[in-house]
């Protein structure tokens, strides 16, 4: 199945350390089945406050996510951006094909108390 990085940044000014992880980012995700879905672009805010920039990285599964963001090459990297933006990353799992929200939303009755 599925999994996705996704990070919410804060702006940054730029600095050579930021572009050097740029640079060097998909060089590391290559051996992972890593590809950027989103990045650089600019979003539309539906609701809420969502300051700032969104990279979302896709792969094949999540052991291949986290294998990629403990693998060394990534670590070597990962300073030159954290030294320099803050944000939020995660890595989650996607939704297996055929995923019905009617599912979900059954368990989520079932917890709501008696009447």
């Amino acid at each position: 199945m599925a999994a996705y990085a996704i990070a919410h940044l804060q702006e940054a000014a730029p600095h050579p350390e930021i572009a050097e992880y740029m640079e060097r980012i998909t060089g590391t995700m290559a051996p992972y089945g890593g590809r950027f879905l989103v990045h650089g672009a600019q979003h539309e805010v539906k609701e809420g406050n969502w300051p700032g920039h969104v990279v979302v990285i896709g792969f094949p599964s999540l052991e291949r996510a986290r294998a990629w963001w403990d693998s060394a090459a990534y670590q070597e990297i990962a300073p030159l951006r954290s030294r320099h933006i803050e944000g939020d990353i995660i890595l989650i799992p996607g939704v297996a094909d055929g995923y019905d929200p009617t599912a979900t939303a059954r368990a989520v009755r079932e917890a709501l108390p008696a009447r």
